[in-house]
């Protein structure tokens, strides 16, 4: 009996063990995002206009409507939750950044499963497969396959997969921020080939004549992004989702689109977040990061230093205009408020791509005129101020012994005017330190934009952003130094 009770002891005793895990890690407790959702009566998704057609962009035929396959899909699982949509419009490269610090719900614009996104937020299941397409110049017999890139200028957009396929190739990724410019500077010679997924390819490239698609180098998929602790509401969008693909409306929402294909069977099978290849560690912010930084810091500097020199020079033409030549005066006073009165962002667009057939400029060359052509404007405005402060009694005692207007501008009144405009100029200088980041919208990698690249790469925007602010720092201040010395010797000669 005793043995009995024994053996009885240890069984019970090694239930008890083999029970104890189970009864050791009790299920995580439900978050509250999809109740957040649910009381809200929305979900925020967010995404970036400027990706163009087919994902989410404006109805032509009714301004202010969204319309896209991603929308309709949006609007889809949102029934399916109760609630209804909303777009909250988000610059492509930072959705995953906004996303995690909370500017909307979901992440759901061709946000593709890499696995430098894995190792910082979770996915759904894929609603669209795509393949990455290579295309050319019709006349430019090199471009032939991936290993053809290599050392050439191929434009994508940054952060994508399509841009880590060109930095692995060898290739010089040159980024966009739109989808139709980078076919704009292919057909222009200004890169040699454009690498993007295929229904950007097949809806853009027919609009260039002279570009040919090469072929497909690659193959990846679309999923909707969440927060890591969001998990109740990644359940119910992957449940909504596979529900919309189960009953084939997923499907007849590509078909509507004409995106649809055998590729997009795979819809059905693939599981939820699966991933290409496993979570990839992000890079370490070290020394080679720091001289891309450098180089951008030099770029930077070289944009605003050629700017400043037509800025000045032009300047100080339309302010002299203004003052002696009544004519040309008016055109010049026309100039300076046009140009004042408009963003130079979008100075740089018109210049860069909307004159692209009648004015061949490189990226480097737009960037130095654009800016120097808008900052002439307040020039001509600081250095007019300058002249004026001259009094006129000398410019006519300068008259009076027989020097000409030209001589007694030259000798007499401009270096007294240079002395006052001095700090103006200075502080449009150290401006333009800043402004040339805008520069990047057309393709310039200045060292703003070198920043937001590294970002992605490290999966951090501390590090780069001390970086990038103490290079500006290291720019501006010397110069600022500098003038200030230059002040006091003017003002003691």
């Amino acid at each position: 009996m005793s043995h009995r009770r024994a053996a009885r002891g240890l069984a019970l005793l090694a239930l008890a063990l083999v029970g104890a895990p189970a009864r050791a890690a009790p299920p995580a407790p439900p978050d509250g995002s999809l109740a957040r959702v649910r009381a809200a009566g929305v979900l925020r998704w967010g995404g970036d206009e400027q990706g163009g057609e087919p994902y989410a962009f404006a109805d032509p035929a009714h301004p202010g409507t969204l319309i896209g396959f991603e929308t309709e899909i949006a609007a889809t699982l949102a029934r399916s939750l109760g609630v209804r949509a909303q777009f909250v419009q988000n610059d492509w490269p930072n959705l995953i950044p906004s996303l995690e610090r909370g500017t909307f719900d979901v992440a759901l614009n061709g946000v593709e499963i890499t696995p430098a996104r894995l190792g910082r937020v979770d996915f759904s299941r894929p609603y669209f497969f795509f393949t990455l397409r290579l295309a050319a110049r019709k006349d430019d017999g090199r471009i032939t396959d991936l290993a053809s890139l290599r050392g050439r200028r191929v434009g994508t957009l940054a952060g994508t997969q399509a841009w880590q396929t060109l930095v692995d190739a060898g290739a010089q990724a040159i980024p966009y921020e739109g989808v139709d410019e980078p076919f704009i500077d292919l057909e222009r010679g200004r890169t040699d080939a454009v690498l993007l997924d295929d229904i950007i390819v097949d809806r853009y490239a027919p609009r260039h004549p002279t570009v040919r698609v090469v072929g497909d180098v690659g193959d990846g998929a679309y999923a909707i992004a969440f927060r890591r602790e969001d998990r109740a509401l990644r359940a119910a969008v992957d449940a909504a989702l596979g529900q919309m693909i189960a009953s084939h409306e997923l499907r007849d929402i590509l078909a509507r689109w004409r995106i649809d294909g055998p590729r997009q069977a795979r819809l059905e099978t693939a599981a939820a977040g699966a991933p290409a290849s496993a979570p990839g560690q992000p890079a370490t912010f070290g020394v080679r990061h720091v001289w891309l930084f450098v180089q951008g810091a030099l770029v930077t500097l070289l944009v605003s230093a050629g700017a400043m020199v037509i800025a000045v020079t032009f300047g100080l033409a339309l302010a002299l205009a203004r003052l002696y030549l009544p004519r040309a005066g008016r055109l010049a006073a026309a100039y300076i408020e046009l140009f004042r009165g408009t963003p130079v962002l979008l100075q740089l667009y018109l210049l860069y791509y909307g004159l692209a057939p009648v004015l061949r400029l490189d990226a480097f060359g737009a960037a130095i005129l654009g800016l120097g052509l808008n900052y002439a404007a307040y020039e001509a405005e600081i250095q007019r101020a300058g002249i004026l402060s001259v009094p006129p009694g000398q410019m006519e005692a300068a008259l009076s012994l027989g020097m000409s207007r030209r001589l007694a501008l030259r000798r007499i009144v401009l270096p007294q005017a240079f002395r006052v405009a001095l700090p103006g100029i200075t502080n449009d200088f150290i401006a333009m330190l800043k402004d040339s980041s805008l520069v990047s919208v057309i393709t310039v990698v200045e060292l703003t934009k070198r920043m937001a690249i590294t970002a992605v790469d490290t999966r951090g925007w501390l590090l780069p952003g001390l970086a990038c602010a103490a290079l500006y720092f290291a720019m501006s201040f010397p110069l600022a130094r500098l003038a200030r010395g230059w002040e006091r010797r003017l003002a003691g000669g």
